[in-house]
Parts: C-alpha cells; sequence; structure tokens
C-alpha cells in the first residue's frame, strides 16, 4: 500500500509543476535558513574542540558590585576574588584563571600584526583540549616562576613564520618577546572562553596590579567531577562571596554577587537582565522556550502557504476522492494517502535543504565574518533539520486530510468540496 502511496505521491507532484515547486522553494528555503541559524548556535553553545568537556563545565564570567539592590559596577571578576573564594570548590577536578583576551600588537618586517592576547595559569591546558600542531602547552612551573614562553595559533605561526615551525622562535607581544612552546589550531571567536591568538602565563603580566583587583577583567573556568555536583558548586561559591569582607568590597553597604554558569546559562541571564540577582538557576529555560517558539514562527507563513496549495489540489482531486470512497475507501485511508504524498513533497524540500545547507555553511566559513569559524554539519544539526521537514509534512498534511475525509461521496463526485 505504501509502495503505491508513493507512485501516486511522485505523479500527483508532476501533475502541478508550478505549485510543486513553489512548495519545494518555501520548504528548502525555510529549512536553509533554520539549519544555518542552527548551526551558529551548535557552535557557540554545543561541544566542540578544545570545549570538549562542557557537560562538566563552569566559568565565572562576571560579577556585580549591588548596592541596596541597585548594580552600580558589572564586570568580569577580578584575579582576588577567584583566588580567594572559587580556588578549592568543593567537587572541582580543575580550576584554571585566565584573562579575557585583550587586543596585543607586533611587528614583523615593517608591518603590524593585531593579535589577541590571553593570559592563563598552567591548569588552563588540563581543562581544554587543544589539538596541538606543534610543541606542548606551558607548564604550571612555567607559571609559576613567571617565564615567557607563549603558545600560539596557526594563523598567528603562518603570520610571523610563513610556513616554517615555530617552535623555540621568538614572538614580541605587547612589547614583550616570548619564546613559542607549542602551536595550536585556530579556536573560533565565538568559543569564548578559551579564544586567543597567543596564550601567555598570567604571570607575565606587566605588573602585579590584577592580584589585588576583586573585579577586573580576568574569568574562572572549573572542570567538575560530574555534572550532579553543579548545584553544590554554585551554591558554595555564592555563600562564599556573602561572606566577604566589607572592607574588600570597598563600600560597606556593597554586596557582591556571581556565579559559575554555562555560557547558555550566563546568556539567558543577561538577555533576561538578572545579572544583579543571586538565584542559582538562571532563566535558561525561558531562553530555549522563545528559541522554539521564534523558530516555529518563522515556520508558521510557508506551512499556511503549503497548507493552502494542498487544499487546492484536494479540490481538483474531489472526483477522484469520491470514486475512492464509492468503492469503499475509508477515511483513515484517504487521509494515510494524503498525508504521505505530503510527506514526500516535504522530504523532496528537505533533501533540497540539506543539499544547500553545507554549501552556504562552507561559503559563509570563506567569507571570514567570523574569526576562524568553520561551519559544518553534524548529526545535531542533520536531527534538527530532520524534524523541522517533518514538522511541515505532518503540520501542513494533516488540516487538507482531514478536510478531504469530510467530503460526501455523491458530492465528491460531483466535483464539489467542503
Amino acid at each position: 500500500m505504501i509502495k503505491n502511496y508513493l507512485k501516486i505521491a511522485f505523479k500527483v507532484l508532476l501533475r502541478r509543476k508550478f505549485f510543486t515547486f513553489i512548495s519545494l522553494f518555501g520548504i528548502s528555503f525555510t529549512l536553509v535558513v533554520l539549519m544555518v541559524v542552527a548551526a551558529l548556535f551548535d557552535h557557540v553553545f554545543a561541544p566542540f574542540p578544545p570545549e570538549t568537556r562542557l557537560d562538566r563545565t563552569l566559568n565565572i564570567y562576571w560579577a556585580a558590585a549591588s548596592n541596596k539592590g541597585e548594580v552600580h559596577q558589572f564586570t568580569g571578576p577580578g584575579f582576588a576574588m577567584l583566588d580567594r573564594y572559587a580556588r578549592g570548590l568543593p567537587h572541582v577536578e580543575k580550576f584554571a584563571i585566565h584573562s579575557i583576551p585583550t587586543s596585543a600588537i607586533s611587528y614583523k618586517n615593517g608591518a603590524q600584526i593585531s593579535s589577541y592576547l590571553k593570559t592563563t595559569e598552567g591548569d588552563f591546558w588540563d581543562i581544554f583540549n587543544f589539538n596541538f600542531l606543534e610543541g606542548g602547552p606551558y607548564s604550571v612551573d612555567d607559571v609559576t616562576r613567571g617565564n615567557f614562553v607563549a603558545v600560539i595559533n596557526e594563523a598567528t605561526r603562518n603570520k610571523f613564520f610563513g610556513n616554517e615551525s615555530a617552535l623555540g622562535k621568538t614572538i614580541i607581544a605587547d612589547d614583550q618577546r616570548f619564546r613559542v612552546v607549542g602551536v595550536v589550531e585556530n579556536v573560533p571567536i565565538f568559543r569564548v572562553t578559551p579564544f586567543a591568538d597567543i596564550w601567555v602565563p598570567i604571570t607575565t603580566s606587566k605588573t602585579d596590579n590584577y592580584r589585588k583587583e576583586m573585579l577586573g577583567l580576568q574569568m574562572g573556568t572549573l572542570l567538575a567531577r560530574s555534572r550532579t555536583d553543579f548545584p553544590a558548586i554554585k551554591e558554595e561559591y555564592r555563600s562564599r562571596l556573602a561572606r566577604v569582607k566589607l572592607e574588600e568590597r570597598g563600600n560597606e553597604n556593597d554586596t557582591v554577587t556571581g556565579c559559575p554558569e554555562t555560557l547558555f546559562e550566563t546568556f539567558s541571564r543577561l538577555l533576561a537582565g538578572s545579572v544583579q540577582n543571586s538565584v542559582l538557576k538562571p532563566p535558561s529555560g525561558r531562553l530555549l522556550a522563545v528559541l522554539l517558539i521564534l523558530m516555529i514562527l518563522f515556520m508558521v507563513l510557508p506551512t499556511i502557504n503549503l497548507v493552502n496549495i494542498n487544499v487546492s489540489r484536494i479540490r481538483e482531486r474531489a472526483s477522484e476522492i469520491g470514486v475512492r470512497k464509492a468503492f469503499g475507501a475509508t477515511s483513515r485511508t484517504l487521509v494515510g494517502q494524503f498525508v504521505t504524498e505530503n510527506l514526500v513533497l516535504t522530504l523532496l524540500g528537505g533533501l533540497v535543504g540539506f543539499v544547500l545547507s553545507p554549501v552556504i555553511l562552507q561559503l559563509l566559513t570563506g567569507s571570514g565574518l567570523i574569526k576562524y569559524a568553520h561551519f559544518q554539519m553534524n548529526y545535531r544539526i542533520f536531527f534538527t533539520g530532520l524534524v523541522i521537514a517533518l514538522f511541515f509534512g505532518v503540520f501542513s498534511g494533516v488540516y487538507p486530510a482531514w478536510k478531504m475525509s469530510r467530503l460526501h461521496p455523491v458530492e465528491a463526485l460531483r466535483g464539489r468540496s467542503l
């Protein structure tokens, strides 16, 4: 029976080629847009090297100083805050303090080279899984001794040394000379936490003033033993901040808030404007719901158009429906046939979308709009596209099929429709 449904479906699609083209275009265009958006979100929030253990990773991105409930300073945490109150948290396997990437200027043969420089502790390299093309990371001992060593990315190596090996050679960044000990693959700029062009020990900073800062330009990354430990880690950090000595805050009426979170949780909190709250659960569920609603709303228009086209097709086939019902075809059988036909149409549109999406992603990668971005299809994006295609097929086929099933055989044979 399914085989017959498929044969009928293809013949029906070829009968009105213009309607079929409009339907396929609407489905494939919508699918391509949604899959590209899904790829962007996937490459920001999903596990990718060097962030391969996001299921166990929390980051302290922000800190806020409030006075009587009003936030008067919102920034990153300082080294002093992270060192005193985030280090040694229970259930944490590894912890590292590292800076927000800052601009560093270098010169090569008179040409200016701009790079993003990040200072880190030694355990930073144990938390993230960078793919080393040459050498390896600097050690905890290098950080303790303040050795002027650096790990650079592939793009920086090419700018300074061309196709030659960079190991053991020196680069000058931010008016300091560093010896290259490792070269890693480029990290896309939307991997907010590990991103940089050059990584150097935090102890090579020009001054030690950063060690005294409660609020500053640092961030902390924690690798938990298990995801189930997240609530306990967050609660302990919150309780530690509540015990910050008043003189350390600079104002006896100030309170300091912050929370170890995933990037998605912090992003949700920022959009919701709830950064001043010390609530352990950010509104990430609401953000996810909003994103899903927006995706569904974006699909509504092409779905409605597809419904209207399907209704028109049913009206053209009223006589055929009447004959089939007169010979005993049940409404359930006819509904199954029309839903199958619609699924064939949407899956064909989905196939076009699946072919075009990698092409668009490749063009987006090659455009250089997003620094070091390398977009490609994966099972998560494919599954998202498949769900969208099935949504089109089922949702846009149910109403026309239901309407068709209500046709009376006599009225249908007369060419009338509901």
